[in-house]
């Protein structure tokens, strides 16, 4: 009887032994992808940020190139007058 039970015990216990090693590589995989996904998205927000910045950096800048362009003409059109009034 004790050499039965020693027979089934032994590999029940590898048996086992196997499915909670199996159980936690698998956990450990889902963990892993859900871990990249989030890194994912991570990394999408952080070029959308950088992206936005950016352009709008870039439309400062053309907003400043046209600011000066338009003080220029109302500096041109004050001379004409002041010249024209002389």
């Amino acid at each position: 009887m004790e050499e039965t039970l020693v027979r089934v015990l032994i590999p029940a216990i590898g048996l086992v032994s196997g499915l909670i090693g199996t159980y936690v590589g698998l956990q450990n995989r889902a963990l892993l992808a859900e871990v990249r996904k989030e890194l994912a998205e991570l990394e999408n927000r952080i070029i959308t940020r950088i992206n936005g910045t950016y352009v709008r950096s870039s439309e400062c800048k053309l907003r400043d190139d046209n600011m000066h362009e338009r003080f220029e003409s109302l500096a041109q059109l004050v001379r004409r007058n002041k010249d024209a009034a002389s």
